[in-house]
């Protein structure tokens, strides 16, 4: 597949720039994969009328980190930008621990301190005041252009862990230019609290799985009183997710690794519900990767430990695909791995998704990561 397929125009006043309100009043292009025909304009507060008692929806429960990173270098003042990628290992001797961060900033290099300033709360009185975290640059992974091995500063007793006193939400790259561009100041507090799905659990992903920004628990009890199913499934979400594909071809492109996990119970209720002939619908591209990476495995069931690991899945069209029979997915970004999966669904491919993209610009649907929804049934 030629990535020149995955280009489409897109009006800058589609790109949404903060989340519907409520979650569940976004709006929802109702479509089928075996139905051209089919084009309805809905909302996402409609789903227990769309879908069927037996349906089994899956869910991505992965927690978003406040891994965006703000600071200014203590030698000059300068302004510093950067992304918490990981956890480094801590030599034997050192008390202080070690991030993986991407850093943006002038003349970076080993020995520079970067000042990270936040709300550092004091859980004895239950106070918060501004403090400040240091990052010293160690190293630079040769393999990891951008990234350095940094050295976190303590912070004061009974503050919690270092990134979740001065990481802000990690919004992409888009959301932040559109809203400088406008000038709108939105309080971190607000995307910290809608940049993260309802049901999140444990997790480290640095985006969100956007789909699921829509379900509020009241959401979920109708489906459950309809009848539909569910099944949960970690993975988290990394940087690459935002990485636009390069290659001549799609199939070419060097696809990023994330870790994702399903647990012996949820594996158990989507093979059931497959070979109960039920349908199977994931709430994101995430949640469907996951699913197709494990899904030897769970058509087996001779695994009785959680499946985890890291996966490389790309789903391109032509895929064959073994556990999803559809999906609720927000509108994705030109040259994406997350388009071309989308068009894997269709017999028409990513044609078939640009065209009903037309239909959602004209019906001023809002793109991206805060915006509207499809609903792709079987």
């Amino acid at each position: 597949m030629k990535t020149s397929d995955l280009e489409y125009e897109l009006p800058a006043a589609r790109i949404a720039v903060t989340p519907a309100e409520p979650r569940d009043s976004a709006k929802l292009l109702v479509v089928s994969r075996s139905d051209d025909s089919r084009v309805e304009h809905r909302s996402i507060n409609d789903l227990p009328e769309l879908l069927v008692s037996g349906d089994l929806m899956v869910y991505n429960t992965t927690r978003v980190l406040r891994a965006r990173l703000v600071g200014t270098r203590s030698d000059t003042g300068g302004r510093v930008e950067g992304l918490y990628l990981s956890h480094a290992p801590t030599p034997m001797s050192q008390d202080r621990e070690r991030w993986v961060v991407l850093l943006k900033g002038k003349r970076l290099r080993a020995g520079v301190v970067v000042e990270l300033t936040g709300q550092l709360s004091d859980e004895t009185n239950g106070e918060s005041a501004l403090g400040t975290v240091r990052l010293r640059l160690i190293s630079s992974p040769s393999d990891q252009p951008g990234a350095w091995v940094v050295e976190v500063g303590s912070v004061p007793d009974g503050s919690g862990p270092p990134l979740e006193r001065v990481g802000r939400t990690p919004l992409p790259p888009y959301i932040l230019k559109a809203r400088k561009d406008a000038g709108m100041l939105i309080d971190d507090s607000v995307d910290r609290a809608r940049y993260q799905t309802t049901y999140a659990g444990v997790g480290e992903s640095v985006a969100a799985p956007t789909a699921g920004l829509h379900f509020t628990p009241a959401l979920l009890e109708r489906l459950t009183a309809r009848g539909v199913g569910r099944a949960d499934i970690r993975l988290d979400v990394g940087t690459g997710t935002f990485r636009p594909v390069e290659t001549e071809n799609v199939e070419d492109h060097p696809m990023h690794s994330e870790w994702c996990e399903i647990g012996v119970g949820s594996a158990r209720v989507v093979r059931e519900a497959r070979e109960g002939g039920r349908r199977v619908i994931a709430v994101g591209t995430t949640s469907a990767r996951t699913l197709e990476a494990f899904a030897g495995n769970i058509e087996s069931g001779a695994d009785p430990s959680p499946l985890r690991g890291a996966t490389r899945v790309l789903i391109t069209p032509g895929h064959r695909w073994r556990c999803v029979d559809g999906m609720v997915t927000n509108f994705h970004l030109p040259r994406s791995t997350l388009l071309a999966m989308v068009g894997a669904l269709f017999p028409g491919g990513v044609e078939r998704v640009k065209e009903l993209y037309r239909i959602a610009i004209e019906r001023e649907y809002r793109f991206y990561s805060y915006g509207d929804a499809m609903l792709i049934l079987p």
